[in-house]
């Protein structure tokens, strides 16, 4: 019962921006384990368009972000892979567009 699922997501999944987004976020239904929770952003050639790793945020452990570069207009999938404080694992992912 205890798995971490996504609540809020910024950018919000198949949402189109008018402006690059600095960072992907996520906030969480349960606290996460930070090594082994994880978020991965890439281009429409798969190429990671994250600056540096992604990191739980050490005062809210249900948030989970991570830095971009200079995005480009184009669409952009996020990958996360969330393990809870029990150690159940969910992951999923989601686009958004840059126009």
């Amino acid at each position: 019962h205890a798995h971490a699922h996504p609540k809020t997501m910024e950018p919000a999944a198949d949402a189109t921006l008018s402006s690059a987004p600095h960072e992907v976020a996520i906030d969480f239904s349960e606290t996460l384990e930070p090594a082994f929770s994880s978020i991965a952003v890439t281009d429409s050639h798969g190429q990671s368009v994250a600056d540096g790793k992604s990191a739980v945020d050490a005062g809210n452990r249900k948030r989970m972000h991570v830095a971009l570069t200079n995005l480009s207009a184009g669409t952009y999938t996020v990958a996360w892979v969330a393990v809870a404080s029990d150690g159940h694992r969910t992951q999923g992912r989601y686009t958004f567009t840059l126009k």
